[in-house]
C-alpha cells in the first residue's frame, strides 16, 4: 500500500516550489495569460495535495480506498501538468487534456463520497 500522506506532503512541497517559481521566476518571461495558467495549476495542486493528505489519513482509518487517492493524483498530474507545460511553451492544443485531469479529480471526490456512504465504520450519535 502506498503512503498517500507522504505523497500528499510531497505534492504540497512541489506546489510551494512551483508557486514561488511562478511568482518570481516567470513574471517577466511569460505572458499574463500564461501566468494565469500557472497560478491556476498551482491553486489546484495546492488544494488537491491538501485533499490527498486527508484522503491518506482516511485510507489509514479505512474510511476511504486507494482508488480515491489514485484518481486525485492522476488528475493533479494531468490537470496541473498540462497547464504548467503550456505555460512553459507546449502547444496550446495541449490544453485539450486539462479537462481530463479535472474530470479525474471530480471522480476522485465522488468516489470518496460513495465510499463514505457505503462504509459502516462511521460513528453514530
Amino acid at each position: 500500500m502506498l503512503n498517500w500522506i507522504a505523497i500528499g506532503a510531497l505534492n504540497m512541497a512541489i506546489a510551494v516550489a512551483l508557486g514561488a517559481f511562478g511568482a518570481h521566476g516567470l513574471k517577466t518571461l511569460v505572458s499574463e495569460e500564461q501566468l494565469e495558467w500557472w497560478q491556476t495549476a498551482t491553486l489546484y495542486l495546492f488544494v488537491h495535495a491538501l485533499g490527498l493528505l486527508i484522503v491518506g489519513l482516511l485510507i489509514r482509518l479505512r474510511y476511504a480506498t486507494q482508488t480515491t487517492a489514485w484518481l486525485l493524483q492522476i488528475g493533479i498530474i494531468i490537470f496541473a501538468g498540462s497547464l504548467y507545460a503550456m505555460t512553459l511553451g507546449a502547444p496550446r492544443w495541449f490544453g485539450a487534456i486539462t479537462p481530463i485531469g479535472g474530470l479525474l479529480m471530480i471522480t476522485g471526490w465522488l468516489w470518496l463520497s460513495v465510499s463514505a456512504f457505503k462504509t459502516n465504520k462511521l460513528p453514530t450519535n
